[in-house]
């Protein structure tokens, strides 16, 4: 398995990473907003199968932005918990994030509350810093070869800022549910495409739609033989309160059983 959100870049999936096992990759975003410079923000991010049901992940944030200097933004710390391993028809899985980042971090892993792209026409500012717990309830299913994911996002602000929200949906499908019998590099079986749509649903005090930015973004996906995966998004805001266009791209490598490695077992 690549990329614990299979098929998706915002949305995660009850999938979790395989005990033992470390992911390595990088998800990036550029965009040109209207009115402000162009910017290509980074997540790095390491992700570890702890247990079968505990997956941890962190996350180190960068951006450059033209006509700026590039910054390191912050890190995060998330970790999912599956409280049931075995497969159901909604499969739901807990999810906890620490964000310790600064203001100057456009990486848009998300959209909560009021989040609008007037934030990404500011000069970067890193002396504003935020230190957020984040939570997810994701709901998955898996049917026919589909997949669909919905997460609802509940982010606070650890210094007196009230409750933001949000919201993921996502669906995907492989483009072949069965493989080849030879290897293969451009074969439909390593391929997926899908959808996701995201977008912040206001505060504790506004809580709704409006005021904040929505996303709707195609998403592929490629799986190489040897553990690597690349992904690609086209994203297109639905109001105007959005970025007209993102474009995501993504690659993730997956080293199994990195602990057994080391150990030279």
């Amino acid at each position: 398995m690549a990329f614990a959100q299979d098929g998706y870049f915002v949305t995660y999936s009850h999938q979790m990473e395989e005990p033992g096992n470390l992911e390595m990759g990088l998800k990036s975003v550029t965009a040109s907003p209207k009115g402000g410079n162009a910017f290509l923000a980074n997540a790095l991010e390491f992700e570890y199968g702890v247990k079968a049901w505990w997956t941890s992940e962190l996350y180190l944030d960068s951006q450059s932005t033209s006509g700026e200097s590039s910054v390191f933004t912050g890190f995060r710390w998330e970790n999912r918990f599956r409280p049931l391993l075995r497969e159901h028809w909604i499969n739901p899985v807990l999810y906890f994030e620490f964000e310790h980042i600064n203001s100057a971090d456009k990486s848009l892993l998300d959209v909560v509350g009021h989040d609008t792209r007037e934030e990404f026409l500011e000069r970067h500012d890193r002396h504003e810093k935020k230190r957020e717990a984040e939570l997810k309830l994701i709901l998955s299913s898996n049917f026919k070869g589909w997949n669909l994911s919905e997460n609802v996002i509940a982010e606070k602000n650890l210094v007196g800022e009230p409750w933001e929200f949000g919201y993921a949906l996502g669906v995907s499908r492989p483009l072949a549910l069965v493989a080849g019998a030879k290897p293969c590099v451009l074969c439909r079986e390593n391929l997926s495409a899908g959808a996701e749509m995201y977008g912040g649903l206001g505060e504790r005090y506004s809580f709704g739609l409006r005021d904040t930015s929505h996303y709707l973004a195609p998403v592929v996906q490629w799986r190489i033989p040897g553990g690597t995966t690349f992904k690609f998004s086209p994203g297109f805001g639905l109001n105007d309160n959005s970025q007209r266009f993102l474009f995501r791209f993504g690659v993730a490598y997956e080293i199994d059983q990195i602990a057994s490695r080391l150990r030279g077992n």
